[in-house]
Formats: C-alpha cells, sequence, structure tokens
C-alpha cells in the first residue's frame, strides 16, 4: 500500500482580491498554511495561461519553479468550465454563456468548438508539468429530464449518453496519447451525477481507459447516496478526490430537491472540513485499503465560515486524517516458520 499524497488545495474559490490576488501570494499563503500543493483551475489567468502551457515546455517549466519557489507542487488542473461546456442543452445556453468568452456568447457551437479545444489544452498541458491526472466537468445534455415527468419518451436518455460519448471519445483518445486521466467529478447538474449514470457513460465510450472520477462525498451525501460503498464499487476509477465536507438535514418543508432556496436555507449544504456530517475517517480508511495514492485536495464551499478560517482548518483536518500505511501487519510479531512443509504438517498431510 502507498501513502496518499496531501494536504493540498483547490484555488478556484479563493483566486479574486488579496491575498489570492496573484498566483504568487495564493501558492504562498497556502504554504503557509500548511498545504503542500495546489490543483489550478486552468480557466483563470491569473493562475496560468492554458494554451502557452500547452504549446511551451520552457512556459510550464517555469510555472513549476515557481510554484516550488513558493512553497507547494502542481497536483492536477481543473477544466470544470471549460468542460461544462463541452455538452449543454439549450435550456442552459444562457447561463452558461458565461463561461465562455464574450464574443462567442449566443454561438453554442463555437462555443463548444473551443471548449473541446480549451479541454485538449489541458491535456497537452499536463503531460509537459508532469501530471497524470486532469479534472473536469461532461456537461449535460440529459439533466433537465432527470425526474421522470413527465414521462420521458423510450430511447432519449440512451441517445443523449450516446451524443455524450460521442463529443468525449476523441477528447479521451488524446488524453491517452499524452498519458493523462481525466477524472470526471460526479456532480449535480451533470450527466455523470452518481454511479449508474457513470457506468452509463463508461459502456458508452467502451470502458475507456482514460475515463476516471474524481471522488467528492459532499455530492453525495446531498443526494443520500451511500458515499463509502460508492468507493468499493468505484475504486479501481477514482484517481483524484475532493475532500469537501456537507451536511443533510431535512425537515417538514424541504428535503433533497431544495425548494429552490440558498444555500444557506436548503437542508443540504456544503460546510467547512469538519462542520458537516461525512465520515472522513471511514473514506480515508477506505482509500488507503484500495491503494489509493493520489492527492487529497481540499475544495472549500461553505455559506457560513470565512474562506481563509476554512482553508487554514482545512490543512490540518486533512493532515490528520492522511493515514500513513503500514510496511508490515500487526502481527508479524507473532508468526512462525511459513514454508510448504509446515503448511501440509498444520493441515494434517504430511
Amino acid at each position: 500500500m502507498r501513502t496518499m499524497k496531501g494536504p493540498a488545495i483547490f484555488l478556484a474559490q479563493f483566486m479574486g482580491g488579496a491575498p489570492f490576488d496573484t498566483m504568487e501570494n495564493a501558492c504562498r499563503w497556502m504554504a503557509d498554511a500548511g498545504y503542500k500543493g495546489v490543483q489550478i483551475p486552468s480557466d483563470n489567468p491569473v493562475c496560468m495561461d492554458l494554451k502557452l502551457a500547452a504549446e511551451s515546455q520552457d512556459y510550464c517549466d517555469e510555472l513549476k519553479g515557481n510554484c516550488a519557489e513558493w512553497g507547494v507542487e502542481i497536483t492536477e488542473l481543473s477544466t470544470h468550465i471549460q468542460g461544462q461546456l463541452v455538452a449543454v442543452h439549450p435550456a442552459y445556453d444562457t447561463a452558461f454563456d458565461a463561461f465562455a468568452p464574450e464574443h462567442l456568447h449566443g454561438k453554442p457551437d463555437a462555443r463548444q468548438a473551443w471548449a473541446v479545444q480549451q479541454v485538449m489544452y489541458a491535456a497537452k498541458a499536463s503531460q509537459r508539468l508532469g501530471l497524470t491526472n486532469s479534472v473536469s466537468f461532461p456537461g449535460a445534455l440529459v439533466w433537465p429530464f432527470m425526474y421522470p415527468w413527465p414521462q420521458r419518451p423510450a430511447g432519449l436518455v440512451e441517445e443523449g449518453f450516446k451524443e455524450l460519448a460521442r463529443r468525449w471519445r476523441p477528447i479521451l483518445d488524446y488524453y491517452d496519447e499524452c498519458g493523462v486521466n481525466i477524472c470526471f467529478e460526479i456532480h449535480p447538474g451533470e450527466d455523470l451525477h452518481d454511479g449508474v449514470t457513470f457506468e452509463r457513460f463508461l459502456a458508452e465510450v467502451d470502458n475507456h481507459p482514460r475515463c476516471n472520477i474524481l471522488y467528492d462525498p459532499s455530492h453525495f451525501i446531498l443526494q443520500q447516496l451511500d458515499y463509502l460503498a460508492f468507493i468499493d464499487h468505484y475504486h479501481d476509477r477514482i484517481k483524484m478526490m475532493h475532500v469537501k465536507d456537507a451536511e443533510f438535514r431535512p425537515n417538514g418543508k424541504s428535503g433533497i430537491y431544495g425548494g429552490y432556496q440558498g444555500w444557506v436555507d436548503r437542508p443540504g449544504r456544503f460546510r467547512s472540513l469538519g462542520d458537516g456530517q461525512i465520515d472522513f475517517k471511514g473514506i480515508f480508511s477506505k482509500l488507503a485499503a484500495y491503494d489509493f495514492d493520489g492527492w487529497a485536495v481540499v475544495e472549500w464551499e461553505c455559506a457560513l465560515k470565512h474562506p481563509e478560517d476554512g482553508a487554514r482548518e482545512g490543512a490540518k483536518f486533512v493532515a490528520d486524517h492522511i493515514i500513513r500505511v503500514t510496511d508490515k501487519a500487526f502481527d508479524d510479531f507473532a508468526g512462525g516458520k511459513a514454508d510448504v512443509k509446515t503448511n501440509r504438517k498444520m493441515l494434517g498431510l504430511s
């Protein structure tokens, strides 16, 4: 078994004003807080120039060197924003135009082509940076039909997943050429939002070896999915993780669907690490047992706590939960002689 790496943190929710106004300031702050790595949102020009990273080894070497000087290493690149635009149902066109450059607004075909190129840039950039995993959203064509009312016509879901796979298959093939995994964050609002939908997609891409999972238990407790059993089912595809807490406290007025309420008032809401209900001891134990050796990456999202406090607490929380795996069995001291002759004698066979 191997000990997972960490703690690390996803920078997307932090970049903006001071002390997270520059990549240097953000990395130094996170290093001082106890983080060893940062996951970079590749759509944020403050963090990186994705196109240049795909084209220039010198730029990637400089980016890696700067991060090391600032006290952290790069764990993975994120294309959540760009991946979302690979597949957008027309109902969400206006909302998701904000994810693309302004000159692409109102042009869904051009926006999709831009998104595909961006995700492919991330594959090459990851290769140049020496990274083996990258996280993305798959997008969604079927999500508006999640609830089976009005009745869905036969074949609607199947056709949606076939189209989703058609769009992602060449991207997955390119990631394979680059030696990088795409780890889809299994997430509400995406067509891949639980184990069943991941399996649907995986079957449509012929069990592609680069089609993998970013495991984030917060999205599972909010839909009341058994997040520990999920690891048992899909551990061989889990290559990345977000350590994010959440709670689900239904009441007499609202449950899983949330009643269109804001995050503070929803029965299911994200919390800073340690403030929610998720059994992280169970999660880290299972991942250790299944030999997960990726990064434990904090994703901070909380409607109550200040992000700087959440980040500082998160570093210690993850460090305290990472299990340094043992290199020997605890009962080795009581072991006896081990050979075929002795074993057969103990079985009464010789």
